[in-house]
This record gives structure tokens, sequence and C-alpha cells, in this order.
């Protein structure tokens, strides 16, 4: 159903400071710097990204993000197998998608779809 986890994504209040961080601590200067989303792609790691607007999304922390071909089969999947929406498929922009569920336990997983 998935090629992996590819993507994680923290949320951050000041993104400036975490720019700096995590550009230290990657050792990567970002592939993307928008006021909405930072990205780091690091040697043999996966994506890392930095989002402004995700505590006020309810992000209480990183959230892995699933690669999937088709959000919309495997979100209705993971809700067939217990899961809870949290978020729904959604647009980030350039067509990607994504979506997040959350367990039985209350843990938060992505799903993610390529353009």
């Amino acid at each position: 159903m998935t090629s992996g986890i590819r993507t994680i994504i923290f949320p951050v209040k000041d993104l400036a400071a975490a720019k700096s961080f995590y550009g230290t601590l990657l050792g990567t200067e970002p592939y993307a710097d928008q006021p909405y989303y930072v990205g780091f792609r690091p040697a043999g790691a996966p994506e890392v990204g930095l989002d402004p607007n995700g505590h006020a999304q309810g992000m209480t922390g990183p959230v892995t993000f699933w690669h999937v071909p088709d959000i919309a089969a495997a979100l209705a999947e993971m809700l067939a197998a217990g899961a809870e929406e949290q978020q729904p498929v959604r647009d980030v922009g350039g067509g990607t998608l994504t979506a997040t569920i959350r367990d039985a336990d209350g843990n938060v997983t992505g799903l993610f779809q390529a353009p």
C-alpha cells in the first residue's frame, strides 16, 4: 500500500529559528524555503519539513507521512481498519495531497500522494 515513510513534518512556531536549527542538524540547506513550508532533503533520510501553520491545524508534534499512490483509497482502507480521520485529504500545493489519521491509541499518521 505504501512506498514507505518519506516525509516527516514538524510544526514550528518560529520558522526562522527552526530553519537554522534543522539546517545545522541536517547539515544541508533547504530545497524549499517559503513562508508556509521549509523542506530539507538530507542524504539517506526522509524529507524533513517545517510547517509554521502546523500547530494551528492541530499538530502537537512531528508527523510521519507514508507515501501512497492513491490517497483516497489508502484513507478508506485505514478508516475501515479502525483509524479515525484527523484531517481530510487536502491539496497542500502543486497537486500534492495529504491527510492525517489517528490510530486507536491516538497516534497521528500522515498519508501523502505526490502529484
